[in-house]
């Protein structure tokens, strides 16, 4: 049985569909065209854990490596909030173009020779940051879309990252042109005017497991601004299509998913991001 989405979600569930690769060029200046996230475990063996001595050995690649890495637009952590796992940790790169994500890795090889020219010095580094997590991960590479509000370059604080899974259905009286005025309406009457939402990153599958996976990642303050920012939005969606007429709205969207969305929330590690 299919179920409804609740009204307060429908602003900031925005997909393409039916569409083809094209419309994914962005339209924001410097977006990256595709990013790949991570997702790694600790490692609940490891008798000698200290979060600070972690945030230590990754800051130290962090500036020896990634930084230095012409190929990666951005690179970031984030820890557990709430999520299925609580032993897990997103890593997510950024990258202007295909080619790039598959020159990164190479790239980083070489600047770890670099910086650690020694062999037994860098094997030692290494073993010590791998110490931290499970040998246990996974990968996914989505591909940004525009329409987002971004995060100011001269973040240094750790906010709550906020993600939103739906999965699209593929029905026969849906349009390009439906879906963009659509959300070209979203952004303008309620993302764009929530000021609890710092920045709003939507994002669709490119490579991983489940093709009509969409990931919405929103980023506030604090997790008590994650629920002024579902209020908010209410209030927004009201204003925007009162009565009827957002109940009529909501029919067109409910239309292109399945009715299953999935939640899940992160702490952004500021002073590990590129």
């Amino acid at each position: 049985m299919k179920t409804t989405t609740n009204l307060k979600f429908i602003a900031i569930t925005s997909i393409m569909l039916l569409l083809n690769f094209s419309v994914f060029a962005q339209s924001e200046a410097n977006r990256p065209k595709y990013l790949s996230v991570t997702t790694m475990h600790w490692n609940m063996d490891k008798e000698d854990f200290n979060m600070d001595d972690w945030k230590a050995v990754e800051k130290e690649y962090l500036q020896k490596v990634v930084a230095k890495n012409e190929h990666i637009t951005s690179a970031s952590y984030y820890t557990h909030l709430f999520s299925p796992d609580n032993t897990e940790v997103l890593y997510v790169q950024t990258y202007p173009s295909w080619e790039a994500m598959e020159k990164a890795a190479e790239r980083s090889e070489e600047l770890a020779m670099q910086a650690w020219p020694d062999e037994k010095a860098r094997g030692n580094f290494f073993k010590n940051r791998d110490s931290y997590f499970s040998v246990n991960h996974s990968d996914e590479i989505y591909a940004p879309l525009d329409g987002a509000k971004l995060i100011p370059q001269n973040n240094s604080k750790d906010l709550v990252l906020y993600i939103r899974r739906t999965y699209f259905t593929f029905p026969e009286d849906g349009s390009q042109k439906e879906f963009n005025e659509m959300r070209a309406e979203n952004m303008s009457k309620v993302l764009s005017k929530n000021d609890y939402i710092k920045g709003y990153y939507p994002n669709v599958h490119a490579w991983g497991s489940d093709k009509t996976e969409f990931v919405e990642a929103f980023f506030v303050d604090s997790m008590c601004d994650m629920e002024k920012m579902f209020d908010k939005n209410s209030e927004l969606i009201g204003q925007a299509w009162p009565g009827d007429i957002g109940k009529q709205r909501g029919k067109k969207w409910n239309k292109y998913f399945t009715g299953v969305h999935g939640d899940s929330a992160y702490t952004l590690v500021a002073e590990l991001s590129k």
